[in-house]
């Protein structure tokens, strides 16, 4: 006998739901786009390991664990001998010198960024977490390294170890517990919204499958995705995949173009991930003034922070 056929995707995680027959969302004053950028402030550890806290993480992987030996400039996965000084110096070129860059850009265009921050980081620069704090960033957790991510080889105890370690790093050194969780190299299991909605996390940016965001289904809690751009993300598109930077930035203008027309029906959202090692650097910066001059000349732009969003969404 023919088994039971259900529309969309064969996983549990949230509903098919075709965004033509979805009633039209409105942003708060009409506006056709909620922008956010979204910044990882991530640790790249000098010793990659499989530990955190002097206890052992037997089930995470170094975010290198998949990347191709060929990874351009010796990051993730440049099989180099340790210590790999080109990879380390590249990552802490960000909070040394590219986060200030980055920053004074979005300033310039009045824009407050999320600060997506792993537990090392937020233990390693107070310097930056007062930085985000005085302007008033919203953080999200984001795991405990971007060299250590979560896999589907942890067990859901160490994985929710994992996940509170991130939490609690992040609220000691804050003094806010995060809301949201962007995992390092998007990395997750198959109890890994269970487990976030579980400890009262509101929403995950991991799951790049939509231009809104939308409910999980999870056993407790309540749980949101807001998908980040993948194509648009510097580390993904311009980094490992090489495309060169004009035209990456083109890709973003032509994409929130895309948005902004489509906003005028149906509003969108466009979360921007940018890495201030990568966007940071003096020529890349150049091309992110050029974006946002670009997206700042229209009308109807909701610059949000990424839990802005979600609390809206969830009045409709």
């Amino acid at each position: 006998m023919p088994h039971d056929r259900t529309y969309g995707y064969d996983m549990p995680y949230y509903d098919w739901s075709p965004i033509s027959t979805r009633p039209p969302l409105q942003w708060p004053h009409q506006e056709r786009v909620a922008l956010s950028v979204l910044l990882s402030i991530d640790h790249y550890q000098w010793k990659p390991t499989n530990t955190f806290n002097n206890g052992g993480m037997p089930g995470s992987l170094p975010s290198n664990a998949y990347k191709s030996p060929q990874a351009p400039g010796g990051v993730s996965g440049s099989g180099r001998p340790f210590p790999d000084v080109i990879a380390f110096g590249q990552r802490e070129y960000g909070p040394r010198v590219g986060v200030f860059r980055v920053m004074k850009i979005l300033d310039k265009y009045g824009i407050k960024p999320t600060i997506a921050i792993d537990a090392m980081s937020a233990e390693n620069y107070p310097y930056l977490v007062n930085l985000f704090k005085d302007r008033g960033c919203e953080f999200v957790a984001h795991g405990i390294a971007s060299n250590q991510m979560i896999t589907s080889l942890m067990s859901p105890e160490e994985e929710r170890d994992y996940i509170l370690r991130s939490l609690e790093a992040i609220t000691k050194a804050t003094g806010v517990r995060p809301r949201g969780w962007i995992g390092p190299e998007f990395g997750e299991s198959e109890h890994t919204t269970a487990i976030l909605a579980d400890e009262g996390l509101n929403y995950v940016c991991d799951w790049p499958n939509d231009d809104q965001p939308h409910p999980m289904k999870t056993p407790t809690g309540d749980l949101y995705s807001l998908p980040v751009n993948l194509t648009l993300q510097d580390l993904k598109s311009h980094w490992y995949a090489r495309i060169h930077i004009d035209i990456y930035a083109r890709m973003i203008m032509d994409s929130f173009d895309v948005l902004y027309k489509e906003g005028a029906t149906n509003g969108r959202t466009l979360v921007l991930n940018f890495h201030p090692w990568l966007m940071g650097t003096g020529f890349r910066s150049k091309y992110l003034d050029i974006v946002l001059a670009h997206i700042s000349k229209h009308q109807g732009v909701w610059n949000a922070s990424t839990g802005e969003i979600i609390d809206y969404c969830r009045t409709q």
